[in-house]
């Protein structure tokens, strides 16, 4: 008896284990058919240039810091579709509500961001960046901040067909996306086909063009799939829902608090590279798409560990949400560990992406980017163990306390290491990615500490909405 307990216990670790790989591969590959899409603007924009790939980086590192707070909101929608299908796995109208109130949700997000973002070379210049940088990425960012809104309903439609552990679809979307912003923002930097030569603004319409070429291609598989058609998640869309509207605020904005405290550390790191010189900010911005390209495994393994913890929850299942947890950080730290041997392997291969190295004119910003790519290896591990961390507590509907964590060490570690490193101690740049490394390593020991002591807990009481069957 204890022979075969051992073997079931083995056995359901296995299909745990084969469950999130089937769920995170597709959501990994669209993470890095997404990032790739950036990757592909910066590549074209660095032909133009290394003042021209600084510009860029300001603005879109502006621009990020909006999306990625709009895409903390959305995300919302994730683990309330997986609880919602743990509770009751052929639910239709709960589910159809909290997607058509998690659009509403990123309309009504958008229309503030658009009015701040069309001042960008103002809160530039504020920040003390370069006038004449500042002047570009202003202009770049005015064609660039319209693509906020599609994107935000594609991944609204993404996170909705991912949490019926159906993600496919949205890999093949975002793939196509990387091929059509390819071709849309060559020809419209380099005014190719008889366009004019539009240059960083041809970057931003290239990008807004493609943000909507998702949407579409999200809305075509959602209303071509039997599978997805049968929840009719447009009709009656004009129908307020107060209650859900409330709900996906209520555990959206500490999610988009969260990942905005993040990726806004990442952006201060940026203005400060501005302040020390233009060198050290072109490097920076190769350095920073490298490590978001192997940032984006992690990521897919967090989205997965947040639909796999969330059907737990909704089962209220103690074992399937420790299985679920404990895979998902296992696989997100093993695979961080791989890439940070390559960033110290092959630094220059990869920067060979990014920048001709065989220009002397670039030779000071390739090494640069050698010495920012080294400390990034150290911090891969620590940056896989926080992002799968919050993707897990998400799955418990825990997200206000994650959001103190993110405030402490991204803001006062890791802003606070990285100035006193980079200014007073005189590390430069190198200075404010070891303030970066801190900071990840702070909050990557709070989030595993957080869900070490909910797992123990077994199930995070949640609200059962009046009626609903208990499994």
């Amino acid at each position: 008896m204890r022979v075969q307990g051992e073997e079931r216990h083995r056995g359901a670790w296995r299909h745990e284990a084969g469950a999130m790989l089937r769920l995170a591969l597709p959501l990994i590959l669209g993470n890095l058919a997404w990032s790739a899409i950036h990757a592909t603007d910066l590549i074209l924009v660095g032909r133009m240039g290394a003042d021209s790939l600084a510009a860029a980086a300001l603005g879109v590192n502006l621009y990020n810091a909006f999306l990625i707070f709009g895409m903390g909101l959305v995300m919302a929608a994730s683990p309330m579709i997986a609880s919602e299908r743990g509770r009751r796995l052929h639910s239709v109208r709960d589910i159809r509500r909290t997607v058509r109130q998690t659009m509403w949700a990123a309309a009504t997000i958008c229309v503030p961001i658009w009015v701040v973002l069309w001042h960008g070379e103002a809160i530039l210049l504020a920040m003390g960046q370069d006038p004449a940088l500042s002047a570009d990425a202003g202009r770049f960012l005015r064609a660039l901040q319209w693509a906020l809104f599609p994107f935000l309903l594609h991944l609204t439609l993404r996170n909705y067909i991912s949490a019926l552990e159906k993600p496919i679809w949205g890999v093949v979307v975002v793939v196509s996306t990387v091929a059509f912003n390819l071709l849309a923002c060559w020809i419209l930097i380099f005014g190719k086909f008889g366009a004019p030569a539009l240059g960083l603004v041809g970057a931003g319409i290239g990008s807004t063009l493609s943000g909507f070429f998702m949407f579409f291609g999200m809305l075509a598989v959602v209303y071509g799939d039997r599978r997805f058609r049968r929840y009719h998640l447009f009709g009656r869309f004009w129908v307020p829902d107060w209650p859900r509207y409330r709900d996906v605020w209520k555990l959206g904005l500490p999610i988009a608090i969260t990942l905005g405290l993040e990726v806004t550390v990442f952006n201060a790191a940026v203005f400060l590279m501005g302040l020390i010189d233009k060198p050290s900010l072109a490097a920076h911005a190769i350095a920073i798409q490298i490590a978001a390209l192997s940032f984006m495994v992690p990521m897919g393994l967090a989205q997965a560990g947040t639909v796999r913890v969330g059907i737990g929850h909704g089962r209220r299942d103690p074992a399937m949400i420790a299985r679920a947890g404990w895979t998902a950080l296992a696989m997100g730290v093993g695979f961080m560990c791989a890439t940070a041997i390559l960033l110290i392997a092959a630094p220059r291969l990869l920067i060979g992406i990014f920048l001709d190295l065989g220009d002397p004119a670039n030779a000071q910003v390739a090494a640069l980017a050698v010495s920012f790519l080294a400390v990034a290896a150290l911090f891969q591990i620590v940056d896989g163990a926080q992002v799968v961390g919050a993707g897990v507590l998400r799955g418990l509907q825990d997200t206000r306390v994650p959001m103190l964590f993110a405030a402490v060490g991204y803001w006062v570690i890791g802003i606070g290491v990285g100035t006193i490193m980079a200014f007073t101690l005189g590390f430069r740049g190198v200075g404010i990615w070891l303030g970066l490394a801190s900071g990840l390593a702070a909050v990557a020991v709070l989030m595993v500490a957080r869900w070490t002591q909910r797992e123990r807990l077994g199930l995070v009481p949640h609200r059962i909405p009046p009626g609903a069957a208990m499994p």
